[in-house]
This record gives C-alpha cells, structure tokens and sequence, in this order.
C-alpha cells in the first residue's frame, strides 16, 4: 500500500492494522550518536493509549513500544530505527456484522472500492490504531529538537462539540481526561461526553498545537513550505477535517494593516502568521489548530448498502471514542515534530553554512 511514508530525510514508514499481530513504524534518517530508549518513548504512548478514563475506548492496550533496530549501547547508529508494538486486546468478533456492509462515514466504502477487499476489523489500515506508531516517532523526533534546539511541543483542546474551552493554562493540560487548558470546566465537559456515551452518538472538536523555540529558516519555497508540509501532515490524521495556520480563516475578516506582523528590535508584535512567513519558519512560535469530526463507529442505526448495493441499516458495536478529539493532542504534537524534525535536517544539508551578521530577532515582543 502506498501513501504509508513520511518525511525526506526523516523518513516514517508506518505499517500494521488495528486487530493484526503489532503496528509499528520504521524511522529512517535519524542522526547518529543520540541517546534513545524506550523509556524516552513510552511516556508518549502512554498519553495517547486507549482505555485511560471513561470518556475513550476501553480497548485496553499498554501499547508497550519495543525497539528492535537502530540503537546500539544506548545509542542511535544512524541506520533505520524499528519501532513495535504489539496488539493484545483486539475483540475482532465485535465487527462480525460489517464484513458485507459499510459504516457511514467510515473508510469502509472507499476502501473496497481502491482495493476491492478490506479488513473489517477495527477499521483494519484505516483505524486510528494507527497513530499510534507516529506518536512514537514523534517522540524520537522531538527529543532530538529539544537537544539540538531546545524547541518544545504542547497542545490543548479548545472545543468539545459545540462547548467552547477557555483558556486557563498549559499546567491545567496533564490534569484532566480532555487535554484541555482548564480547571473550571471539566465537570460539564465530563457531563457531556457521559450524555453522548449513554446516547450511542459522537462528536467532534477542536485542537490547538504549538511549538517553540522553533530555528528561523525551516521550509522550502515554493511548494515544499513549512506551512503547506505541516497542514499535509495533520490532515494525514485520521478524522481530521480541517487545518489552520496562525489566525486561520479569522484573518479573512482581518485588515492588512492588522494581520501583518509588525517587526522590532525586540521582537515581533504578534504572531498572525502562524510562525511562518512564505512558507519559512521566522522563530516565533509555530500555532496550529485542527479540526476533528464526529467519530463515524457509533451505536445508532444508520442507513447503508450491502456489497450487493441493497439497502440495509448497520449498527456498530465494540469499543470506540465517542469524540476521537480526546486522544489527538498527544498525536496532532508528534506530527508537527516529524515536520520540524524532516525540515531541520533539510535545512542543515542546504543551508547549514548560512551565517547572518544580525542575530535574530527575539519570538514575540514582551511587555
């Protein structure tokens, strides 16, 4: 199957299915000589991991990551790292019933008719199982970024459904199911998702991801820009729907002379553009925000066809994420590092000689 590889330099091949043996990734091009074991993975995993609280699956995996290549005495070699972990809970007999019909919504429809088959289970290669193993590339990734630029990643929900999240602080995030960037609202955002459970409907939401301390001169004009790459990339995320950069669709209603960010000595006055200017990173923070449709496996009986074409009616059963959104910060983080990660080493073999007289200009200006 093509279309399972990330990155050109920093290459992520993903393979497996939900309800298969394992899942994992091959990570081709990481540099030498960096210190990289499981233990610098799994915490990664382990936010992302289905069966975490009442609000997601309960498929119960401990997604342990094994890493079998790539690494010697605690070291990156600079040959492909493999990355495996392995499935121990799948219950395959819940999708019995979908083997000759399609789920609205779902990769089901499109699947058999590119491939003329398809796995049933779980959603098989469409399933977001699959994030798994890019959120533990991402953590490889990000790693490497901190060291050799002290760039960090954080993201939060901003949106349950139609129940908007005000921003309260990024130390709230760790502390509640959601990923959200709030303390006063948890309570009706956990109100909420035990109404939808018990109503056997999903819903969407919003995430906003940003990264800091991001080296000035990332992407590559004309249509390999940093912009354009990360937008690939989290669209390449299962149940995403939509993509902005920086202010996004707002900055339709913005005026030019608002929406350009203004330059000074001591730094930029704001930061519309999403941390990127014609495609190219300018060391202010990158921000993006994504949003995620409803989850398509739900309870309710919803028209569809047979493989014959006759009508029928499908109900889903088995374990699923009433909002798939719950889970996707951890996941909306590592591809944005795979994108930086990909760009920097793009950006050292071309432009690793560059030196500028000016220092750069501080991020953003305080005060």
């Amino acid at each position: 199957m093509s279309g399972s590889t990330l990155g050109t330099l920093f290459r992520v091949t993903n393979f497996g299915e939900s309800h298969g043996p394992a899942i994992g990734c091959v990570i081709d091009g990481c540099p030498p000589g960096m210190a990289l074991a499981e233990s610098d993975i799994q915490p990664e995993l382990d936010r992302r991991r289905p069966g975490t609280s009442r609000h997601v699956t309960q498929r119960s995996e401990a997604d342990a990551v094994e890493i079998l290549s790539g690494v010697y005495e605690g070291l990156t070699t600079g040959t492909p790292i493999c990355l495996l972990i392995r499935n121990t809970d799948q219950r395959s007999k819940d999708y019995g019933n979908l083997l000759d019909t399609f789920r609205p919504g779902h990769a089901d429809y499109s699947y058999w008719r590119k491939y003329g088959l398809r796995d049933p289970r779980g959603g098989g290669r469409s399933s977001a199982r699959l994030t798994a193993p890019m959120v533990g590339a991402g953590a490889v990734a990000r790693k490497w970024l901190r060291e050799q630029y002290g760039t960090q990643f954080r993201g939060c929900m901003t949106a349950l459904g139609e129940i908007e999240i005000p921003f309260e602080g990024w130390e709230h995030v760790p502390n509640n199911p959601f990923f959200a960037a709030n303390a006063s609202g948890i309570e009706g955002l956990e109100a909420a998702m035990d109404a939808l459970r018990k109503a056997g409907d999903s819903v969407g939401a919003r995430i906003r991801v940003e990264a800091t301390n991001v080296p000035a001169g990332l992407g590559e004009p004309l249509f390999d820009k940093l912009d354009a790459e990360i937008a690939y990339a989290m669209m390449g995320i299962n149940a995403v729907k939509g993509v902005e950069i920086g202010a996004g669709f707002a900055s339709v209603a913005q005026r030019g002379s608002t929406h350009g960010d203004e330059l000074t000595p001591q730094g930029f006055r704001s930061n519309n553009a999403g941390g990127m200017l014609g495609g190219i990173s300018s060391g202010q923070d990158i921000t993006v925000e994504l949003a995620i449709k409803p989850t398509s496996s739900i309870r309710l009986p919803r028209a569809s066809i047979d493989r014959a074409g006759e009508p029928t009616v499908v109900e889903t059963f088995g374990r699923h994420d009433p909002c798939v959104g719950i889970r996707a910060t951890p996941i909306a983080e590592a591809m944005l590092a795979l994108v930086l990660m990909d760009h920097a080493l793009r950006h050292r073999a071309q432009c690793g000689d560059v030196r500028l007289a000016i220092p750069p200009i501080p991020a953003q200006t305080q005060g």
